[in-house]
């Protein structure tokens, strides 16, 4: 009897163990599928034994554009090889000069200048002109030596942006590039810190439509923006710009258009009723 009963609780035990196991081995794969489903979105060190043996990150270092160095040419708001026109009354802030024409082609009144009037001659506006061929023919090579840097940097962060029209944009810190001529139709903002750089490549001419502004946004300085066109230079009625301008013709500011920055042109300036500040 002892036997017996041995026999019939072994078989017992086996057929509640053969219930139990089905349903073991379905919370076993429900469990398995859980931590496999959470492995994914656990971080990659997580299933490495020794995470201190992993190769280190390289990170791809901020590449920071170099300002187009001035020289000589920066201690001027306004520099031209062959004559500044005026029509009464512009107010400048800086310093004025032309080279190597004549001081007679430089036509801004002493009234209209704070800083001083720089002629290679005795010609110029009386009293206030200074007579220094020396120091224009140093910065007109440093203002020529700054426009073939800024045009000639590689690499554009942005090629043919807006494809030349780029109003209503916000423009971050970087090389842009244009193989044609830019329009400015609407408001631009150039948001940026105090330390960076922008630099405008313009292969036509550069046109900023009447009020039109420009907008510096996030600490974004103008003394680190660098307009390079090769063709004519034009600001409409009452516009405002931004930015060193250095250009391979003529720089145009129309009626009442104002510049917070230089204009470095290697032919003439026309100025009408303006307002220009060196930053």
């Amino acid at each position: 009897m002892g036997c017996d009963n041995t026999v019939i609780f072994k078989k017992d035990h086996i057929m509640k163990i053969k219930k139990i196991l089905p349903v073991t081995a379905i919370i076993f794969a429900v469990l398995m599928g859980s931590c496999s489903k959470d492995d994914r979105y656990s971080s990659p060190l997580s299933s490495v034994k020794n995470p201190t043996a992993l190769p280190p990150v390289v990170s791809q270092p901020k590449i920071v554009l170099k300002v187009v160095n001035l020289g000589v040419a920066g201690n001027f708001v306004i520099l031209s090889k062959s004559g500044i026109t005026d029509v009464f009354k512009s107010a400048i802030t800086g310093n004025v000069g032309t080279s190597p024409i004549t001081g007679a082609s430089l036509l801004l009144k002493c009234s209209e200048v704070s800083g001083t009037i720089y002629t290679v001659d005795a010609g110029g506006p009386l009293p206030c002109r200074v007579t220094n061929a020396t120091l224009l023919t140093t910065a007109v090579r440093d203002m020529q030596t700054a426009y073939t840097d800024a045009a000639g940097r590689s690499n554009p962060n942005f090629l043919n942006l807006g494809a030349g029209s780029i109003g209503g944009l916000t423009l971050s810190p970087g090389l842009y590039k244009w193989t044609s001529a830019v329009v400015i139709p609407t408001d631009v903002t150039i948001s940026g810190g105090p330390n960076d750089v922008w630099i405008f490549q313009v292969a036509g001419t550069l046109k900023m439509g009447s009020a039109v502004k420009i907008i510096l946004a996030g600490g974004a300085q103008a003394k680190n923006i660098f307009w390079q066109a090769s063709g004519a230079v034009t600001f409409g009625t009452t516009s405002h710009f931004e930015g060193n301008i250095l250009s391979q013709t003529g720089i145009n500011l129309q009626t009442g258009a104002s510049l917070n920055g230089r204009m470095l042109a290697q032919t003439a300036v026309t100025l009408q009723m303006n307002t220009v500040v060196q930053p």
